[in-house]
């Protein structure tokens, strides 16, 4: 099951966040992850939504996108995230055998059901 990070963000202090856009990809990259879109400008279709920029990492595995999360040798890198940009991050998991998308809360009802 594939996973994925959907990054919506706008970026603050561009001096600050430069060392978190040389550090991270060494970091994805460690967990098997890879770029699907990078820092793009996306165009709202439907709704209210205005993101200014968008990242989307895909992990081959639900586990490995979760380490990448709890990984403690990255959390201060993580802090520099936080501290230089304004953003919103969302999981998204594809059930297994399928390429149709699942919320990761959805993921754990079922998972505690089976």
């Amino acid at each position: 099951m594939n996973a994925f990070l959907v990054l919506d963000l706008a970026i603050n202090d561009f001096a600050g966040f430069s060392h978190y856009m040389a550090a991270i990809p060494a970091h994805i990259a460690r967990y098997d992850g890879r770029y699907i879109v990078k820092g793009a400008v996306p165009t709202c279709i439907e709704g209210d939504w205005r993101p200014q920029r968008m990242v989307i990492i895909e992990f081959p595995e639900r586990s490995r996108a979760e380490a990448f999360l709890g990984d403690a040798s990255i959390q201060d890198l993580f802090k520099v995230r936080h501290e230089t940009m304004t953003s919103k991050l969302t999981r998204v998991f594809t059930q297994p055998g399928s390429t149709r998308a699942m919320p990761a809360s959805t993921q754990a009802r079922q998972k505690t059901i089976n």
